[in-house]
């Protein structure tokens, strides 16, 4: 039986925790079932198959739970394998990157969670929905389930706006995090700060911008990762003509400029961008706007990137969006962690709704005593 949460008055940092890479063991993988009729199309039936297949594809490899609202539970529980488990949570969306608790570890085997502070990606000014009261609540109900210890942090952030290496290091973007709509009175040495005391980090790496017309104000995830410490993967366009190349040759600048907290250089290997990819007119159609969500129209370009995928324990699953680059992602990935299973799912359905892998998941560090 799974011990009680407590809500701690310390930090992670001053008790000797740190949030490990994506890269080291997992005890398992949270996600939450989509719904939503005005985010995702035709009553949410299509994003349904595709998270189904996300977690299908990881529950291969380590634990998943699935989190869905009471209405949903049954088919919810009948599109997913036996393996996978199934909780009643209430959420006001299917992003658990970025509403569930970030894990951190400690070398005694100790593991507990950070709950950010949570306003849909920037509350009254250009949030994504209102209200997100449900969503502020889900990482702390993660962390009863999970039976850990609870860290409230001051800071408003999701969890997609950020990557670590597990020794120190972690990457995020000044369009995210420094933007008005999350912290406005904090500087950017406070959040620095902030960072280090919730993640247990050192060194923060300052990308610019995010992907090209990344509606979460240019989450990291989107654009650059870490496969393991010293080596970065970043989403790449050879195509001047794309936005999204000057925003990528910036990034890549800093990056090859810059040192982790073991002073050591990175290496920088490219993804390709897929696309530019758009919302189509039948897509459009399919969804219910309702007033205080974001509206999403034929045309709008659509923020895919393959740099947002999931490493498993035995498996990196990755999202199919677009023919001509997705093998190429794929070998790519593959060279990074020959040790994994490289799994491509149909990623269009979830990028529709604003995300992709990375972003519907939440990794839970397996506790390991010396790690």
């Amino acid at each position: 039986m799974a011990s009680m949460s407590t809500t701690l008055d310390s930090t992670p940092a001053a008790d000797g925790y740190r949030m490990p890479g994506e890269f080291e063991p997992h005890a398992g993988c949270w996600m939450i079932w989509p719904e939503r009729a005005d985010n995702w199309r035709l009553g949410a039936a299509p994003a349904q198959a595709a998270y189904a297949a996300v977690a299908a594809a990881i529950a291969a490899s380590e634990p998943v739970t699935m989190a869905c609202s009471d209405t949903q539970f049954e088919r919810c529980r009948s599109l997913l394998p036996n393996s996978v488990r199934v909780v009643e949570v209430a959420s006001d969306d299917a992003w658990i990157r970025d509403t569930g608790p970030t894990f951190v570890v400690d070398a005694g085997g100790g593991r507990r969670g950070v709950d950010w502070r949570f306003n849909a990606w920037g509350g009254h000014d250009g949030g994504l929905y209102s209200p997100w009261d449900r969503d502020e609540r889900v990482a702390r109900k993660v962390l009863e389930s999970e039976g850990d210890d609870r860290y409230a942090a001051p800071l408003i952030l999701e969890g997609g706006a950020i990557h670590v290496d597990g020794e120190g290091t972690v990457l995020s973007t000044e369009q995210c995090l420094l933007n008005r709509n999350r912290n406005p009175e904090l500087s950017r040495q406070q959040i620095e700060a902030l960072l280090h005391v919730y993640l247990g980090t050192e060194k923060v790496i300052w990308l610019g911008a995010g992907v090209y017309r990344d509606e979460t104000d240019g989450h990291v995830d989107n654009l650059a990762c870490f496969a393991r410490p010293g080596v970065v993967l970043l989403t790449w366009s050879d195509d001047e003509a794309d936005p999204q190349q000057a925003i990528s040759a910036d990034a890549l600048a800093r990056l090859e400029a810059a040192e982790d907290a073991r002073g050591r250089s990175l290496e920088v290997i490219r993804l390709p961008s897929p696309g530019p990819l758009g919302m189509s007119a039948e897509e459009a159609a399919g969804i219910e706007p309702v007033p205080g969500s974001q509206p999403r129209r034929a045309g709008n370009r659509l923020a895919g990137s393959y740099a947002n995928f999931y490493i498993g324990n035995e498996v990196v699953v990755f999202p199919l969006l677009d023919e001509r680059h997705d093998e190429e992602a794929a070998e790519i990935l593959a060279g990074c962690f020959p040790e994994r299973e490289v799994v491509g799912v149909p990623g269009r359905e979830i990028l529709l709704g604003g995300g992709n892998v990375h972003c519907i998941t939440q990794q839970v560090p397996r506790a390991v005593i010396g790690g």
